[in-house]
């Protein structure tokens, strides 16, 4: 059984996407591609541009986003424009030629690439997609499992304790995507605030395993990455028996840019939790430097594998985003049919096993538990 850790499905990004406004969505994502992976164009010629002008330098926060009537595109664009010319960042394929991933799209995708399963991600750029993510779910529960979201610098706040219990107890989603950039409410706060505890309490209580992607904020360094990492850790060692997922999995820039991994020491602490496990994700990180099929990434796919053993690992694509780089079907068969020095067991772990346990489908009903009026 193959399943992916990490996919989406979206309405168009156009509109509010589960956010308070259109405006809001904007916010989100732009302050996404003020440094991308993706690419960036001049509209008039393509002459490829880094999109520096999205944002003020020094200010990592909304506050620093620039006016420069950020908007909605096609074929995968995200328009802007600055001192009267008109540019985009090819943020998602190009082939997209509108913003949306309905479930249908992505049960078409999963056919051709032999996927059987999919965990569904959001929030942030995506949308904040619990109605959506819960919809897909009950219409195909089968082939997807919805994660919900939340405004994360906002969980110490009532209406935000009773989103996760509306998203359990009515929507029926089954873990939580946490982004950890806190970008729109300024830096102050970080995942183990103690004004978080109850939101913390809550999900432990529900027994929801946790996505959590850390950034590189506020100063998009190395050492902003270690000490948001070593803040999760407080939370990994308060909830000892709780399962997390290091979304994206370590960052190849700063532990591993000679091409093997060199993590120091407080970074590998965490890494070894008993309750945290990383996801495989280079395709979409990546994939704009290396070619198929990733040799780079098979290599620190095997020091993964030799550091933490094959049980800790789960395999993720970003889909459909991750077309911008290679097919959904190249994004699974980099690891499915290139990484021989994986046995078929190890094999069978990492693309499927670990997170159908992660998410527990082998304990779900085999038929959705929410009547349609309630979606």
């Amino acid at each position: 059984m193959i399943v992916d850790c990490h996919a989406h499905v979206f309405a168009h990004w156009a509109g509010a996407c589960g956010h308070p406004s259109s405006t809001v969505h904007l916010k989100y994502l732009q302050k996404v591609v003020t440094r991308p992976w993706a690419r960036a164009f001049r509209a008039r010629d393509g002459h490829e541009i880094k999109p520096t002008m999205l944002f003020r330098s020094g200010d990592n926060t909304w506050d620093g986003l620039t006016d420069v009537g950020f908007r909605v595109g096609r074929f995968g664009q995200l328009v802007f424009t600055w001192d009267g010319e008109d540019y985009y960042v090819q943020y998602l394929p190009v082939g997209m030629q509108e913003l949306a991933c309905p479930p249908e799209l992505m049960l078409a995708q999963m056919t051709y690439a032999a996927v059987d399963h999919c965990i569904l991600q959001a929030g942030g750029g995506y949308g904040m997609m619990n109605d959506y993510n819960a919809f897909t779910q009950y219409q195909y529960p089968q082939r997807f499992s919805g994660l919900l979201n939340i405004d994360e610098p906002l969980a110490d706040r009532a209406d935000t304790l009773a989103e996760v219990d509306r998203a359990v107890n009515v929507l029926g989603l089954r873990g939580v995507y946490y982004a950890q950039d806190f970008s729109r409410h300024g830096y102050s706060r970080n995942v183990n605030h103690p004004a978080f505890g109850a939101f913390w309490d809550k999900i432990a209580s529900y027994r929801l395993p946790v996505f959590i992607e850390l950034s590189s904020t506020p100063n998009y360094d190395r050492a902003s990455y270690i000490a948001n990492l070593l803040a999760l850790d407080e939370l990994l060692l308060r909830y000892p028996g709780h399962r997390f997922l290091l979304v994206m999995g370590p960052p190849v820039a700063h532990f591993a840019a000679s091409g093997r991994w060199e993590f120091p020491p407080e970074a590998l602490t965490v890494y070894k939790r008993d309750n945290l496990q990383i996801e495989i994700m280079f395709p979409i990180s990546w994939g704009g430097i290396w070619d198929y099929p990733y040799p780079e990434a098979q290599q620190l796919i095997r020091g993964l594998r030799d550091t933490f053993g094959a049980s800790k690992l789960l395999w993720g694509s970003d889909m459909p985003n991750v077309e911008r780089f290679c097919t959904y079907r190249q994004c699974v068969d980099y690891v499915r049919k290139h990484c021989s020095f994986l046995s078929e067991e190890e094999k069978e772990l990492i693309l499927g096993r670990n997170a159908a346990d992660l998410i527990g489908l082998d304990t779900l009903a085999s038929t959705a538990s929410l009547p349609a009026a309630s979606l």
